[in-house]
């Protein structure tokens, strides 16, 4: 266990308190489950900061990074969509989900076949993932925060990010195309040299 790993543990600590303080019973509940998920989003930098300057890059943490990052953002859209001061973010959540759940199995498949790195993180990834640990707080904010303009500044990110998440996809699954193998298992029976 090192600092790095230890941070990526407390991200997925903070995702408990960030639910309760989303339903705190005061109008500054949804302020402070913002701070929460800016700390956490905080965290999600700097254990791979951390990770390539202390040389304490580790495969547990390659791969419970981002499980806490995709947890994260995962609950506190499912929390926001239920919310009634909040429109227009159904579809943008549902393709980020959707979105991480189809790469989190494409990167599970490709890992089988040898090849994860052919899926890994790139820029548009890195990009998306700043969009959504910036529309997020600014969303959830704006429950308490009655001004429109703060509003609409989260929902003008949440849709870029829903898009970047797009283009993302696209890209990982144009890198994993050449190994999709499209043979049924009886082609591959039918196939098998008799010798």
């Amino acid at each position: 266990m090192n600092i790095p790993n230890i941070l990526t543990l407390l991200r997925i600590f903070l995702i408990p308190v960030f639910v309760v303080c989303y339903y705190l019973p005061f109008a500054s509940g949804p302020i402070i489950a913002a701070m929460v998920f800016i700390v956490a989003g905080v965290t999600d930098w700097l254990d791979g900061y951390l990770a390539r300057k202390l040389h304490q890059a580790s495969k547990f943490g390659a791969f419970l990074d981002p499980v806490a990052d995709k947890l994260m953002v995962a609950v506190a859209l499912v929390l926001m969509v239920s919310n009634p001061h909040l429109n227009y973010i159904a579809i943008p959540s549902a393709v980020i989900i959707g979105r991480e759940i189809a790469i989190s199995a494409l990167r599970e498949w490709m890992a089988e076949l040898g090849k994860r790195a052919n899926v890994a993180v790139g820029f548009v990834g890195k990009l998306k993932t700043a969009m959504q640990l910036a529309a997020i707080p600014i969303l959830v904010g704006a429950i308490a925060i009655q001004a429109e303009w703060f509003r609409w500044a989260g929902y003008i990110l949440l849709y870029v990010s829903a898009i970047l998440t797009l283009w993302s996809m696209c890209v990982y699954l144009a890198a994993a195309w050449p190994d999709f193998d499209f043979m049924t298992v009886d082609d591959e029976e039918n196939n098998k040299d008799p010798s």
